[in-house]
């Protein structure tokens, strides 16, 4: 309980095209869960009451330099995904997200990558938002914001076994794989009926239940039940946790 006798309330949170989708609860066995839509993450700071954890699927620290294989938290988290791993993409290095032009961050990724490797679309697609939690994120911030992954998340509740359908398919969504999540998410307590609500304009099915994971290991990092992934992060050049909670 918090000071004032209310339960803590804790944000699962999502990227989705030009804003982010959070799933709100407080912690217990009986919680009413709900969803908004926010413009900027700032937004989501400014909430009152405040959520004492965000967890936000959204890259947080950035490497100088990248070597073979991932950053430390991809490579770490993509050996328990199997089939359900192709979600979690490279994250480029620092010098590559602060371009704002393709062609210019593949050429800085390429000289700051060993083995060089370019940036895909997927990865540029996103660097707006990671340039966005990047101006924010501190130090300090980061007994608030943690970052997660909805698949990792779904293999930590699955018994860390990796969900046996894929969530998309072709970049569109896949009914059954959605479907599977949402029932597993009931086991966790999500009301059935959550689903039925219509979410905001250009948020998918899939940006709900991954929003909806995000907030159940949002709740085990604020009982001290979340693993990270590695183990004993490293930090960024700024002094940012590079870790994935699940």
């Amino acid at each position: 309980m918090c000071e004032d006798g209310t339960r803590p309330l804790v944000a699962g949170v999502d990227g989705c095209p030009g804003d982010w989708i959070a799933v709100m609860r407080e912690i217990g066995p009986d919680f009413s869960p709900r969803f908004a839509l926010f413009r900027q993450f700032t937004d989501l700071l400014a909430l009152s009451p405040a959520p004492a954890i965000f967890a936000i699927d959204m890259p947080i620290g950035l490497a100088e330099r990248s070597g073979p294989g991932e950053r430390g938290p991809e490579s770490c988290a993509c050996p328990h995904l199997g089939e359900r791993q192709s979600p979690v993409f490279s994250v480029p290095t620092r010098a590559a997200v602060m371009c704002e032009d393709y062609r210019e961050a593949c050429t800085a990724a390429l000289a700051t990558s060993e083995p060089p490797r370019k940036v895909s679309k997927q990865a540029f697609n996103l660097f707006p938002k990671i340039r966005e939690i990047d101006a924010l994120m501190t130090p300090e911030l980061e007994v608030h914001v943690f970052e997660v992954h909805p698949e990792l998340g779904f293999w930590r509740l699955n018994g860390e076994r990796p969900m046996s359908l894929p969530k998309m398919i072709r970049s569109q969504g896949s009914i059954p794989g959605i479907e599977e999540r949402r029932t597993l998410l009931e086991r966790f307590g999500f009301p059935a009926d959550f689903w039925h609500q219509p979410p905001p304009s250009g948020v998918g099915a899939d940006d709900l239940v991954d929003a909806a994971v995000n907030s159940i290991i949002a709740k085990r990092i604020l009982k001290g039940e979340a693993q990270s992934f590695p183990p004993e992060p490293e930090r960024d050049a700024g002094g940012l946790r590079m870790a994935i909670w699940a």
